[in-house]
């Protein structure tokens, strides 16, 4: 099922990946040697940029603004509302944002600062006893919750498989979730999937690999964005993404889980490599919140910047070309 760009070439590819490898942005860097080249983490290079992910570039500048017991300055309410809330205030900035960037970037509680920032989530919403827990919420955090907490190196804690048994009770009778309760599923509501994606393979069941064909048939048989009318902004590239769905999401995680191969891809695909720019790379196309029927509504909140829109971003470029490459491999 080749998809071929009219900016695709070897020698262009070659120059994105070396691009990538540069030293700024270990996490792009990292991603690339073996994402792309199929390195292995007991390669000395791989090891060596990996120990350079929380000093230089993205991790580094969510790091140093978070606060010495383990989470970022909460901006929300008060009493006990804030107590329940407090992790997601200011929207988009706040502890429970950048965990999921750093979750993203690499990091796991091998650093210590890391393992500071997951007992913050551990304590205030994941304690059992505590009704203001994340098991009395929904598919979108308890998803990411899980991606999460997964990524940093927790996936056999108890607590987390709870949050994955959660995720398979909640799923709906036509294989995809919502986070909203008694109703069909969505494509919006992909952090489930992703959340099983995170999770390696022998840690997962029986039941949890049924949830998983189930919810990759869901996606597939809607070529990952058509669902009711057309809707502008999950054909465009965001990061981060929180909450919010796009094609790259979709292809990402559904390639993850080892889809490359399905011939039902190929319109997203398409739209993927359509946005390629000449130079090799994709662009930041928009940053959360993008919202509305064409996008572009006013943001209520301060979006986290990662990579400024209409430049070309490491992040996704390693995202698109991770993806291309599991496409062409499976062909």
């Amino acid at each position: 099922m080749p998809v071929r760009s009219h900016a695709s070439s070897p020698a262009r590819d070659g120059a994105t990946i070396d691009w990538l490898l540069e030293e700024d942005q270990p996490a792009a860097r990292y991603g690339a040697l073996v994402g792309l080249l199929g390195r292995k983490e007991s390669d000395p290079e791989v090891r060596a940029t990996r120990a350079r992910l929380s000093r230089v570039g993205w991790a580094r500048e969510q790091l140093r603004r978070q606060g010495p017991e383990g989470f970022w300055e909460s901006h929300g309410p008060k009493g006990v509302r804030a107590y329940v809330n407090f992790l997601y205030y200011p929207v988009y900035t706040s502890t429970n944002w950048r965990a999921l960037v750093l979750a993203d970037l690499g990091l796991d509680s091998t650093n210590p600062r890391i393992r500071k920032l997951a007992d913050v989530v551990f304590d205030y919403k994941l304690r059992l006893s505590s009704p203001f827990n994340f098991f009395h919420e929904e598919a979108c955090i308890v998803g990411n919750t899980a991606r999460m907490l997964t990524r940093f190196g927790y996936a056999d804690d108890p607590r987390v498989r709870r949050l994955y048994d959660w995720l398979l009770d909640d799923q709906r009778d036509d294989g995809g979730w919502n986070c909203s309760q008694g109703t069909p599923g969505t494509l919006d509501a992909w952090e489930p999937l992703s959340a099983f994606a995170a999770l390696p393979k022998p840690k997962r069941s029986p039941r949890m690999e049924t949830a998983i064909a189930r919810g990759a048939e869901f996606y597939l048989e809607r070529g990952l964005f058509r669902e009711g009318r057309p809707y502008a902004p999950w054909l465009r590239l965001h990061y981060p993404n929180h909450y919010f769905y796009d094609i790259l999401v979709g292809l990402d995680v559904l390639t993850a889980l080892g889809y490359a191969g399905d011939r039902r891809l190929r319109p997203a695909l398409v739209k993927l490599v359509e946005q390629r720019h000449r130079d090799g790379t994709w662009h930041m196309g928009r940053l959360h919140p993008d919202i509305g029927p064409g996008g572009g509504e006013r943001p209520t909140s301060r979006p986290l910047v990662i990579e400024p829109p209409g430049r070309p971003s490491k992040w996704l470029t390693l995202k698109a070309l991770r993806v291309l490459r599991a496409v062409d491999a499976a062909a």
